[in-house]
Order: C-alpha cells, then structure tokens, then sequence
C-alpha cells in the first residue's frame, strides 16, 4: 500500500470531525477557518485528480470535507447574518 491509501485514510479525520461538528452550537463556528478548509478541499479535489493515477480516495476524503465545510458555512451565514441569531435569542 503507498500514499496514495495512507494519505487519504489519515486525512479522513478533518472531514469526520467537520461531520460531528454540524450538531454543535453555531456560535463555535469559525467563518475564518470554514472558508479556508472550503478553498483547501477545492484545491486538493483538482489534484487528486490531476495527478497519475488518480487518486480517488484522495478527491472523496476532500469532497466529504467540503460538503462539510459548506453546511458549517451556510451554518454561520445563518447564524451570523442571516437572523439565526434573532431566532435563538442570543444577544452579542
């Protein structure tokens, strides 16, 4: 087995903790760190696929991980601009 198993499989833990994270309190959510893991998912989905062979495993653990950050993102827009915050009745 090479890098391009091991690579992906240890990789595959910033997408399960961005999945467990969708159930958590939006006020947690960094905007900042949300669009940096979005533009670093779409970046390494093009090389995953741009490499030879192509690394499948690769571009699924990176398009988990941005559907994740996605829904963390609309998380926050709701949250933060969107009247999420009106709705829960928080006050900051």
């Amino acid at each position: 087995m090479s890098t391009h198993f091991w690579g992906p499989v240890s990789n595959f833990g910033i997408p399960l903790a961005a999945v467990m994270d969708l159930k958590k309190d939006e006020q947690m959510i960094s905007g900042r760190m949300t669009g940096a893991l979005v533009i670093y998912s779409s970046v390494f989905m093009k090389y995953a696929l741009a490499v030879t062979p192509k690394n499948y495993l690769l571009f699924g653990c990176h398009a988990v991980n941005w559907c994740a950050q996605t829904g963390q993102g609309y998380r926050w827009l709701n949250f933060w601009y969107f009247g999420g915050k009106e709705r829960k009745g928080v006050t900051a």
